[in-house]
C-alpha cells in the first residue's frame, strides 16, 4: 500500500484545480501547470486532493505514489515557486547574467552563454571572497531541475579539491590524494 499515494493534498488559498478528461490544470498566482495521467483517478473534494487507484496491479501501485507527487509539487510551485542554489567552486569560476541569458566562466579556454527558459528566472551573486551563488527560481520544479542538472553537467563536482558546480548544501565524497 503506497503511504505516499494515500495522503490528500491540501488546496491553499488562491490554487484551483481542475480535471477535464486525462488531464489535471493547476493555476496560482505564479503560472499554471498541466499534467495528463492514466490508471489513476484523481478527484477533488473539500480543498483537497485525492489520489486513488482503480486496481492493484503493479503499473497502479508503482503510479500511485508518483502522481500523488507530482501533484503536490504543481500545487506547491504554483502558490510557493520551487528555488535551486548553485555554487560554482574553483579559481576564476565566475558567472553573470544578462537577462535569460547565463554567461559561465568555467576554466576552459571560451565562455560558455546559455540562453535559460523564460518561466525560470536567474540571478547571480558574486560577493568578493565567497563562491559565485546561482540562483533559479520557477513554478515548474521538473524545469528548474532540469536546468539546474543541465548547468552543473558542465563542469561536475572532482572528488580530490572539490571543484565545479554543486548544490549549496551538497556533500561532496571527497578522495585522499596519492600516497608518497
Amino acid at each position: 500500500m503506497s503511504r505516499i499515494g494515500n495522503n490528500p493534498v491540501a488546496i491553499p488559498e488562491g490554487v484551483t484545480v481542475d480535471i477535464n478528461d486525462n488531464t489535471l490544470t493547476v493555476k496560482g498566482k505564479l503560472g499554471e501547470l498541466t499534467q495528463t495521467f492514466d490508471t489513476i483517478d484523481i478527484k477533488v473534494e473539500e480543498g483537497n486532493v485525492y489520489v486513488t487507484r482503480s486496481s492493484d496491479s503493479k503499473e497502479n501501485k508503482s503510479k500511485h505514489g508518483l502522481y500523488r507527487s507530482l501533484v503536490y509539487n504543481m500545487i506547491e510551485g504554483v502558490s510557493k515557486g520551487w528555488t535551486l542554489s548553485l555554487e560554482l567552486v574553483g579559481v576564476g569560476y565566475r558567472a553573470s547574467n544578462q537577462g535569460q541569458k547565463l554567461d559561465l566562466a568555467l576554466g576552459f579556454s571560451h565562455n560558455i552563454v546559455m540562453d535559460i527558459a523564460p518561466e525560470v528566472k536567474i540571478e547571480t551573486i558574486s560577493d568578493k571572497g565567497k563562491n559565485p551563488i546561482i540562483k533559479l527560481t520557477s513554478f515548474d520544479k521538473q524545469l528548474v531541475g532540469q536546468v539546474a542538472a543541465k548547468i552543473r553537467g558542465f563542469r561536475k563536482p572532482e572528488p580530490y579539491k572539490g571543484k565545479g558546480i554543486k548544490f549549496v548544501g551538497e556533500e561532496l565524497r571527497r578522495k585522499a590524494g596519492k600516497s608518497a
